[in-house]
């Protein structure tokens, strides 16, 4: 039986980073991402809690592979300028659809670049698909790759249920369980990233939703966002002959103090001023 191979967070970070780097230099249309993130940890007792803070029926590292020892969990960002054009209207625009197909084919053949990677290592790795993991009636993800994050330390939660990473909250995520033993390397490890979760002005994302779905004390509507995801795709010509999986929005990722990184009171200012001279 052939002994495995150690595996160090360097090594992971680097496959990562010049995979996501090589598969956007290959692509036919301009680079649409930037540098990925990630973080790990233990598959231990502390993902237990899935089922209570995600879906009842969320499954554990365990579940997926129960020699698992580590989960990884990755964010892939969108550069500014996609973030800027899905800015306008309120219906998304075609990139900004376009764009969360490539990343979820991206997210897919990057997991199965990292399960290879750790096979030929002599670890075996289980995962999901990038996206409609979820139970369609209850609307909440069986294998949550925020959720999993948040336990990971690669970010926190915004008032409007998107995740907030170094590098903001307008990307991808991705994730899977491997036997290699990785250790904990969170990103982030205050309780809060969200401006108003941590007592600061802001909800800007509840006045950009398009159908006041995001509000500051009940947070996310999923109901009311489902609605609009489905008519985006099947009711607007912006979005005409996309995949039948391609429920977009995300006009509450996009000019808001997270979208590119960590929000401050500094970034929310400026944004506001920006806001106010467009209206000049």
């Amino acid at each position: 039986m052939m002994t495995p191979t150690p595996i160090t967070h360097g090594d992971l970070k680097a496959l990562i980073e010049t995979y996501v780097q090589d598969y956007s230099m290959a692509s036919k249309g301009k680079n649409l991402w930037r540098t990925p993130l990630f973080a790990t940890a233990r598959a231990d007792e502390r993902f237990n809690v899935l089922p209570k803070i995600a879906a009842p029926d969320h499954s554990l590292p365990k579940d997926l592979l129960p020699t698992g020892k580590s989960v990884v969990v990755f964010f892939v960002p969108f550069i500014k300028d996609l973030a800027l054009e899905n800015h306008e209207g309120k219906i998304p625009c075609r990139n900004w659809g376009l764009a969360y197909e490539a990343t979820n084919a991206l997210i897919n053949s990057l997991c199965g670049e990292i399960r290879d990677f750790f096979k030929e290592a002599g670890y075996e790795s289980a995962l999901v698909p990038a996206t409609h993991n979820f139970d369609p009636v209850k609307l909440m993800a069986r294998w949550s790759h925020k959720h999993l994050g948040y336990i990971a330390g690669l970010g926190r939660f915004g008032v409007n249920a998107q995740f907030i990473t170094p590098s903001g909250c307008a990307g991808r995520l991705g994730s899977l369980v491997t036997e290699a033993e990785l250790g904990d390397h969170p990103l982030v490890s205050e309780k809060e990233l969200c401006l108003h979760k941590n007592g600061q002005k802001c909800l800007v994302c509840v006045r950009r939703c398009p159908v006041g779905a995001v509000s500051a004390k009940k947070g996310i509507d999923r109901e009311k966002c489902w609605a609009r995801l489905k008519s985006n795709l099947h009711e607007t010509q912006e979005l005409s002959g996309l995949q039948p999986t391609s429920h977009v929005c995300g006009k509450c990722q996009v000019l808001v103090p997270c979208s590119l990184g960590i929000p401050t009171p500094e970034i929310k200012k400026e944004m506001d001023l920006s806001y106010a001279e467009k209206s000049i």
